[in-house]
C-alpha cells in the first residue's frame, strides 16, 4: 500500500500510537541526491512532510546501507556475487558508508517502538565497527 494512503488511514482512525514509515535508508532531509536518485528520494521527502502536516507521532528510522544489498556485490549494479573483471567505485573510494544488516535494523525498530525517547524523532543507526569505504572493502 502506497505510504501517503497509509497516513490518511492513520489519521482516520486516530488510534494509532505510532507510526514508522517503509522509509529506511539514509536521513532523506539531510543527502543532496541527483538523478535519477532525487525522484525516489523526493518522494520519501513528500511521505515525511505529511506525517508532520498531519500531526501523526512518528519515528524515522536512519539505517544507512543495508549490507545484504551492498556487500556482497560490492554495489555493482545488476550483479547477484562479486564481480570478477571490473569494479565501479564513484569517486576516489575513499568516503566512508554504514552498512547495517537488516536483522540489526528490525532490532532498533522493534526497541524503538516503546521507547518514549524516540517518538518524534529520527533514529540514527551509525555503527563504527560498520563503517567502511569501498576501498576497504
Amino acid at each position: 500500500m502506497d505510504q501517503l494512503n497509509i497516513i490518511k488511514v492513520v489519521k482516520e482512525v486516530g488510534t494509532i500510537k505510532r507510526f514508522m514509515p517503509s522509509k529506511f535508508g539514509n536521513d532523506f532531509d539531510r543527502v543532496h541526491v541527483v538523478e535519477p536518485a532525487n525522484i525516489a528520494w523526493g518522494y520519501k521527502v513528500k511521505v515525511r512532510r505529511a506525517i508532520e502536516a498531519e500531526g501523526i507521532p512518528y519515528t524515522y528510522v536512519c539505517s544507512n546501507c543495508f549490507a545484504t544489498y551492498f556487500v556482497p556485490n560490492l554495489g555493482q549494479p545488476g550483479l547477484t556475487a562479486l564481480p570478477r573483471d571490473t569494479v565501479l567505485i564513484l569517486g576516489d573510494g575513499n568516503a566512508k558508508v554504514v552498512f547495517v544488516k537488516e536483522e540489526d535494523i528490525g532490532t532498533f525498530t522493534i526497541k524503538a517502538v516503546g521507547d518514549p525517547r524516540t517518538l518524534n524523532k529520527k533514529l540514527y543507526l551509525r555503527l563504527p565497527a560498520n563503517t567502511y569505504s569501498f576501498n576497504d572493502l
